[in-house]
């Protein structure tokens, strides 16, 4: 149907998330399906991979973990924010993230963020651009907040 961004790795592990790439919408996109294949997926085989540009201008990436304790498993979007955080810290703020999945069989697959990352996504970017896979292939792009509209937030004291 689709085919994947082929990895450029040399030897496994060699990939670096945080590798410099063009911070262009289409090479987010790419960086996104080229880190899917890291992804540590044995339960559901659902290899999904994200691709962010912070506003600072630097690109992170995430790979889904899974574990057999379904609950500790970690999503490819939030594992991108941390390695932002981490790198930036608690001045980081999202600009733009790609998320792109495959099958086990390596068919690209319409996935956008689950909901818990959805609210990660608009806690450090609601107008962020979240751009993913619709079934017919193409890609759409949304800010943050419209995939959020009802976000958690603590209530102002007044």
């Amino acid at each position: 149907m689709f085919e994947r961004a082929s990895p450029k790795i040399s030897k496994p592990g060699a990939f670096t998330p945080s590798e410099t790439v063009k911070s262009d919408t289409e090479s987010l996109r790419a960086l996104a399906m080229r880190v899917a294949s890291q992804a540590y997926a044995p339960y559901s085989r659902l290899q999904v991979g994200a691709a962010l540009r912070s506003q600072a201008g630097h690109v992170y990436s995430g790979c889904n973990v899974e574990n057999a304790a379904y609950p500790l498993g970690g999503c490819a979007e939030r594992g991108a924010i941390a390695m932002a955080v981490q790198a930036e810290g608690s001045s980081f703020r999202l600009a733009e993230i790609a998320v792109a999945a495959f099958s086990h069989d390596d068919r690209a697959l319409p996935v956008s963020p689950c909901g818990g990352c959805r609210q990660a996504l608009v806690e450090f970017g609601p107008e962020a651009s979240v751009s993913f896979r619709q079934p017919d292939g193409s890609w759409v792009a949304v800010s943050a907040d419209a995939l959020l509209p009802w976000r958690f937030e603590f209530p102002s004291e007044g």
